[in-house]
């Protein structure tokens, strides 16, 4: 079996509101257009292959925030077509007032690697990479 890619992914944030506002900006910007759920509690979009969405979190939580060193999510990875679209979401992560923890740059992640790293209100970290061709994916890397 080899799966078709990942269908959703649903962070659970404390500060709910300003991680929505962060989200209606950001999710369409990246192709995610379709507004599939938008409640007091749920926000849920759907576009280019991908669907991403955000919970709100118990009461008991809604002091917390996201921390990368403790066990769960540690960050979301979007593929980007292009170096110029990495660029992009890097301005307007800037302009939403994200927490920018790397601006575009490359990486050695594999041949091309390049990528911005930023964070949520909730402080959930959020990649955006452009990998040109199939990057670790070509069969000419395992030689």
């Amino acid at each position: 079996m080899e799966i078709n890619g990942i269908a959703h992914i649903i962070v659970t944030v404390s500060r709910f509101d300003e991680c929505v506002a962060f989200y209606r900006r950001m999710l369409p910007f990246l192709g995610l257009t379709r507004i599939v759920h938008d409640r007091a509690d749920y926000f849920y979009c759907i576009g280019g292959r991908t669907s991403f969405g955000i919970s709100r979190a118990a009461d008991h939580y809604r002091h917390e925030h996201c921390d990368q060193t403790r066990p769960g999510l540690h960050h979301v990875c979007f593929r980007a077509r292009s170096r110029d679209n990495v660029d992009a979401v890097w301005q307007l992560a800037r302009e939403l007032g994200a927490r920018i923890l790397r601006a575009p740059e490359e990486g050695n992640w594999a041949p091309g690697y390049y990528s911005t790293l930023f964070e949520d209100p909730d402080g959930v970290r959020l990649e955006i990479n452009y990998i040109p061709g199939k990057g670790l994916l070509a069969a000419d890397l395992s030689r």
